[in-house]
């Protein structure tokens, strides 16, 4: 036979149920606070994203224009720079068709005379000049009697000079050439030097070792042979010659 059904308890007066303890809705409205977070959260992110993606599309905008820039600016260049040579090319051109026929000459049958080899050659640095006159670069103005000048000249050597020109340009070696106020190469000379007033006064004291040398070895064979033509005279007064001899201390006396 079956056991009777068991019947349900009832809670004891004063305990809480869960009902009671979420007031019945609870759980719903945390549920639904959670959903507003997680959707406000979806919202902040997806604006994040799009800011981050127009910054991007910003950058390689920035980018694009920058390279266009760079080889614009790199065509400019080029182009400067090819206008700036057009002139230099013209007088190459115009310095090789002088070679050419200066060459051509030389190698006929009917030369020109030797002395004409350097009037060939200053005109060839002429043309030269004019080609760097037209980079900018013009010569420097220096000729013998100038006072050296230290920011335009480069002294190669010294040549003895008189006083008067003394720290002047004896002889320019190398032209020099300036751009504006730039020194873009000194100009090679020769700087005078006075000598000094002993040295010019007394020539004969001015002896370098090797010539003191020669006099004191051509001096002793002299003097050798001095004293061996002072022994071999005889006596003025008559008595014989003294000769020298040796004493107990080691010292020569002569006796007579």
């Amino acid at each position: 036979m079956a056991p009777p059904p068991e019947e349900p308890l009832e809670p004891l007066s004063g305990e809480a149920t869960p009902s009671s303890l979420s007031g019945g809705s609870g759980l719903p409205d945390t549920a639904k606070e959670l959903a507003l977070q997680v959707e406000e959260l979806t919202r902040q992110l997806a604006a994040l994203t799009e800011a981050v993606r127009r910054e991007h599309e910003r950058a390689a905008h920035r980018e694009q224009v920058i390279d266009r820039l760079h080889a614009e600016n790199q065509q400019l260049r080029h182009g400067l720079l090819q206008e700036a040579l057009t002139p230099v090319r013209a007088g190459l051109y115009r310095l090789h068709d002088t070679v050419t026929r200066g060459a051509a000459r030389w190698r006929g049958t009917d030369p020109p005379a030797p002395e004409l080899a350097g009037k060939l050659l200053s005109a060839l640095a002429d043309e030269v000049a004019e080609v760097l006159g037209r980079t900018g670069a013009e010569r420097v103005a220096v000729k013998p009697g100038d006072a050296y000048d230290a920011a335009l000249h480069r002294p190669a050597k010294t040549s003895v000079v008189g006083p008067d020109a003394d720290g002047t340009v004896v002889e320019v070696l190398d032209e020099g050439f300036t751009m504006g106020e730039r020194v873009l190469r000194k100009a090679s000379v020769v700087v005078g030097r006075a000598a000094p007033q002993s040295e010019t006064a007394h020539p004969e004291k001015r002896k370098t070792p090797k010539d003191q040398k020669k006099q004191s070895g051509s001096e002793a064979p002299r003097q050798h042979k001095d004293r061996k033509d002072i022994k071999d005279q005889p006596p003025r007064d008559g008595t014989k010659d003294k000769t020298p001899e040796q004493t107990d201390g080691g010292t020569e006396k002569e006796s007579e």
